[in-house]
């Protein structure tokens, strides 16, 4: 039986950002940098805070420093936003343990996705997710990330989990506008399930056609400007939704593009707090930050958003 049956989740749309996680080498966190971040975001009016997600390097992470940063947030926090907390993982009892800190500590929900060595068919989706869901003591949010993961959570899937109690979202970062159209209409008598989009770029469409908001990776960097987008599309205000989508859209054009690197997003991102005195840039092994001439590029993307957004 599910530890915790009474969901405490109660963000019924708005900005929640993936939080870089800051560190100062492999297994050490920059907790200034943290503190820092976490001002930075809830100063800027975010809804919520997401840790230990594709942003948050979680893959990369020891399992000591995933519970570390999950109790350091949670702490910073201090209950002035939910804190959502990533237990993605090949093992379901590690997911469990995390969850379980998370829990202890004052996170308000889980969020997690498929197992990320075998593919699983949607059956075994269902099952995976059904003895995860029975072993957490914090309400859950299904996470659609087939790049990385190798399986969709189709959208009769997650009709079927969001019948358990317990489960009562999905964030979705395929980027796969398609798919979450499909996923808007096979949940439209679910009001209470909610959908979140991950990509910034399709955030504002996304939340005219009913998403409950954005998990947005820019959100670390220019916080107000996305709850601000946010704010426009659900308002259905066109024209600020248009003048705003194009300052996001710079962003994802000059500061995720650099390099050509797979993981030139995340290291825009971190390089960007890092130019902004926010938090340090080094990234978790294999992962390496930008050398010099790509910092310098981040540099002149920072001060170029930050003259359009003044």
């Amino acid at each position: 039986m599910k530890l915790n049956s009474m969901p405490n989740f109660n963000i019924k749309g708005g900005i929640i950002p993936p939080m870089i996680t800051p560190m100062l080498d492999d297994d050490t966190l920059d907790l200034e940098g943290l503190a820092r971040l976490i001002n930075h975001v809830i100063d800027g009016g975010v809804h919520g805070v997401f840790i230990l997600g594709t942003t948050g390097e979680s893959t990369n992470l020891s399992n000591k420093l995933k519970h570390e940063l999950t109790q350091k947030t949670c702490e910073i926090v201090a209950g002035r936003v939910p804190v959502l907390v990533g237990i993605t993982d090949t093992s379901t009892v590690e997911s469990v343990k995390l969850a379980q800190t998370a829990s202890d500590t004052g996170a308000a929900a889980c969020v997690a996705a498929p197992p990320y060595y075998y593919a699983l068919s949607q059956p075994e989706l269902i099952e995976y997710y059904t003895d995860l869901n029975q072993r957490l003591p914090l309400p859950l949010f299904l996470y659609n990330m087939p790049v990385h993961t190798k399986t969709v959570i189709e959208p009769k899937t997650v009709a079927e989990l969001s019948k358990l109690e317990g489960i009562i979202g999905i964030k979705d970062s395929s980027a796969n506008a398609v798919y979450f159209n499909k996923l808007i209409h096979t949940m439209k008598d679910k009001s209470e399930f909610t959908l979140w989009v991950g990509p910034e770029e399709i955030m504002a469409e996304a939340v005219m056609m009913g998403a409950a908001g954005g998990v947005n990776g820019g959100a670390n960097i220019f916080p107000k400007l996305y709850v601000s987008l946010y704010e426009a599309a659900q308002s259905g205000d066109l024209e600020k939704v248009r003048e705003l989508h194009n300052q996001v859209m710079l962003i994802s054009d000059s500061l995720y593009t650099i390099g050509k690197y797979g993981s030139s997003y995340l290291k825009g991102v971190k390089a960007a707090l890092s130019v902004l005195g926010i938090c340090n840039d080094f990234m978790a092994s294999p992962l390496h930050r930008f050398e010099k001439s790509e910092r310098d590029q981040v540099v002149k993307a920072v001060e170029n958003i930050k003259s359009v957004l003044a």
